[in-house]
């Protein structure tokens, strides 16, 4: 909740409108997903549509860089902002970064128990978050000092057009609903139940970040929104006082145990359906025996994960270039898969698709749209573009090449051309031309 805060800080109630904008965002790329997730239901989620669409180079670039490299800045950035809050609240109670380390360990253990122990905590975790937030919100637009921090001579949107820079803030509030993509293998009922919990998903956070928004704009002077490392501190102290401390401390680790149990529990999954495709290590498909999952996988996000906060330390200013940097590359790899859903929508127009995302291709059009317009606007202020397009940009190219190297001398396959779907269909290098693979009565 940092960014929303910060969002609305800088925009005052302008910033409902990037906000409406992110969700919407947010629904294409889950109609998307849901497309590809039910026509392609493989673990490899994200990479095993993208083979088969577009080629072997953009599936591993965007595996990588939407969803390893968020566990490097995201999760870092989650589990580093625990561990500050827990040292503001409780100051002195425990060593640095053992909260942090603390938390990631016992997430990577439950994971490695199975997928029905993160079902239950999953299930738990969230229902916690939101409760804990729709009280903060409701709590501060009843509270007695609620009285619009935002000067009305300024306008309810001081920003003007200019508070749309900020979707790229607003969105981080809408991603990881795909995550139950990789998962498709072991769900009941996929057809009905990826699409309604994904839709479902994103507009209870929508109204949970407008009501919580609207009430620190109620109670906080934007300014301090809008320059405070830790906003979500401030408001909860200033409608609760010492009480919103405890409430403080149970959203945040409510809402960071719950991005981390589901990276631990999505994140592997891919990186196991990579290595059966080739695409990654062959030990990421090695499973434990008694809860079947990809154990190895499991060790190497977790690590990924505790890096950064290793060489970070505790840095209160850190956490807003991680998340945003985390955004840009998330907003890569959704930007991917809208490509992925209209190349096989022209290379496979009558495959079968238990799902179909309604209004098509205008969903997926303007999802790549305003993703671009996100990316190209992601920081919010100067000083940080540099930074942010720096540490991105360096990750994604170390990953560039070594996907590159990794195509042409491990898997010894072209870079751009797909898989067939269906085994014993002939690749695109094969065929004649570059017409549909398959039409109905053909």
């Amino acid at each position: 909740m940092v960014l929303m805060l910060q969002g609305a800080g800088m925009a005052g109630l302008g910033f409902f409108i990037p906000l409406l904008l992110a969700y919407l965002l947010a629904l294409t790329y889950a109609l998307s997903f849901s497309e590809l997730a039910l026509m392609v239901p493989r673990a490899g989620s994200l990479s095993s549509y993208t083979e088969v669409a577009i080629g072997h180079f953009p599936a591993i670039l965007a595996t990588f860089s939407g969803y390893m490299v968020v566990a490097m800045f995201a999760l870092s950035a989650e589990l580093l902002l625990l561990d500050l809050i827990i040292g503001k609240v409780y100051p002195g109670a425990l060593p640095p970064m053992l909260v942090a380390y603390g938390v990631l360990g016992v997430f990577t253990l439950l994971n490695l128990l199975g997928i029905d122990v993160f079902a239950k905590l999953q299930t738990v975790l969230a229902v916690v978050m939101v409760v804990i937030l729709l009280t903060l919100g409701l709590g501060a637009v009843s509270s007695a000092q609620a009285d619009l921090q935002l000067p009305l001579d300024q306008g309810w949107n001081p920003l003007q057009v200019g508070a749309l820079a900020l979707a790229a803030m607003a969105i981080w509030g809408f991603v990881g609903a795909e995550f139950v993509c990789p998962l498709v293998e072991e769900t009941r009922n996929p057809e009905r139940n990826i699409p309604r919990s994904m839709i479902i998903g994103l507009s209870v956070i929508f109204l949970v970040i407008t009501l919580y928004c609207l009430g620190a704009l109620l109670c906080v002077p934007r300014a301090q929104l809008a320059s405070d490392p830790l906003p979500h501190f401030l408001f909860a102290t200033t409608v609760f006082g010492e009480a919103g401390k405890l409430f403080l401390v149970g959203a945040v680790i409510t809402a960071t145990c719950s991005t981390v149990n589901s990276s631990l529990a999505a994140l592997p999954r891919m990186l196991y359906g990579m290595a059966q495709n080739g695409q990654a290590f062959p030990q990421f498909k090695r499973l434990s025996p008694r809860g079947r999952t990809p154990w190895v996988a499991v060790l190497f996000v977790a690590a990924l994960t505790g890096l950064p906060i290793l060489l970070l330390g505790q840095d209160p200013d850190s956490i807003s270039l991680l998340l945003l940097a985390a955004a840009l590359a998330w907003l890569l790899a959704y930007i991917v898969v809208h490509i992925d859903v209209i190349a096989l929508r022209r290379r496979y127009p009558d495959a079968p698709r238990p799902f179909r995302s309604p209004f098509y291709p205008w969903p997926q059009v303007l999802g790549i749209v305003g993703m671009l317009f996100a990316i190209y606007h992601v920081s919010p202020s100067p000083e940080m573009t540099a930074r942010i397009f720096g540490s991105a940009g360096v990750v994604l190219g170390v990953i560039s090449l070594i996907a590159v190297v990794w195509i042409k001398l491990v898997m010894r396959k072209p870079l751009f051309v797909p898989e067939p779907l269906l085994p014993g269909e002939p690749t695109l290098a094969t065929q004649p031309s570059l017409e549909p693979a398959y039409r109905a009565g053909e």
